[in-house]
């Protein structure tokens, strides 16, 4: 697989995204199961893992801290800080005291001994930016830390912590469905020499195609307070994924690989993190690598894209304000 620059870090054109192996999507996988499948990633072609502290809480990193000790040298590792558990969900808490203790505890489940890429998972109100990009700093030059991250940040925030220690990533929703990135975010990362990682590049499985109104999720799956993932609102959006699909029967491709190839084709330094449970899934996703658009293709589906009005908002009121977008 071809790879491409986050900043200064070289990782695989697509990543891996093993938050849904452990979190988010219904009850876990099969820890052994899932082992496997990150293996065959790598396999594959994949050097770029993204997890989190706050995902299982813990359980995630623990996992893919075992799945990838095997191909420790051939692989970079993201997770994050700056979330936590309380009686009322999750909290944003990026003290400087609390990244130290983050940091720790990230290293020892995922067995290694500095972070590859270390996001800041959302912005906390109550701690200025600067403090939370010198705390990451620190860490650098204690060689706990070799690159540094934000999550879902504007473009404000990214300045001032960019001035403070020079960001290599930004991590932030991006697709056919969610395009608010290309306002400002985008022309700010391409004037820092910043990477993007779009995180759900196909919609939270909308764009694949497998999911309709009449879907049922498991009732721990989030995507049940998602106001996106109404009936209504599916069934009102899935003109988008009609539209994925006459494109991708022209190329002999699936809609979540013209949705993946479109990312693909933004940016160079543009990569998406899909995520899946399913080898077979995975195997697709890749397989989006070496699909090319032409100048014609994106024209068609941007084109297309603007005559549709996406229904529904893509978080709860309540975690959309903790966005910095």
């Amino acid at each position: 697989m071809q790879t491409r620059k986050l900043g200064n870090l070289d990782v695989s054109a697509l990543g891996l995204g093993c938050m849904g192996m452990s979190h988010g999507y219904g009850p876990a996988a099969d820890k052994q199961e899932m082992i496997a499948l990150i293996g065959k990633a790598v396999d594959l072609g994949v050097t770029f893992f993204d997890t989190a502290e706050i995902y299982g809480p813990f359980a995630n990193e623990e996992l893919v801290g075992a799945a990838l000790a095997p191909f420790r040298r051939k692989v970079v590792i993201a997770t994050k800080f700056g979330l936590r558990h309380d009686a009322g969900g999750q909290v944003a808490d990026s003290r400087p005291q609390r990244i130290r203790q983050s940091v720790e505890g990230s290293l020892k489940r995922l067995g290694v001994e500095a972070i590859d890429l270390y996001y800041q998972h959302r912005v906390d109100p109550n701690v200025p930016i600067e403090d939370v990009a010198g705390t990451v700093k620190d860490l650098i030059a204690q060689g706990k830390v070799k690159h540094f991250g934000l999550s879902e940040a504007g473009v404000k925030t990214i300045r001032r912590a960019h001035a403070v220690q020079p960001v290599a990533a930004v991590q932030s929703e991006y697709s056919l469905w969610w395009r608010r990135p290309e306002e400002e975010l985008l022309p700010t990362l391409e004037e820092l020499g910043i990477g993007l990682v779009p995180f759900s590049p196909l919609g939270k499985g909308f764009l694949t195609g497998k999911i309709d109104e009449n879907t049922q999720f498991d009732k721990s799956d989030f995507r049940n307070i998602v106001p996106r993932f109404t009936a209504e609102a599916r069934k009102a959006n899935q003109s988008l994924v009609d539209l994925l699909g006459r494109i991708a029967a022209q190329k002999r491709a699936t809609p979540a690989q013209i949705a993946l190839a479109w990312l693909l084709a933004q940016k160079p330094w543009i990569v998406p993190i899909p995520g899946t449970t399913k080898l077979p899934r995975l195997e697709e996703n890749l397989q989006a690598a070496s699909l090319r658009l032409t100048v014609d293709d994106l024209r068609e589906i941007d084109a297309a894209a603007a005559k549709i009005a996406i229904q529904g908002a893509r978080y709860p009121e309540a975690l959309e304000q903790r966005t910095g977008l």
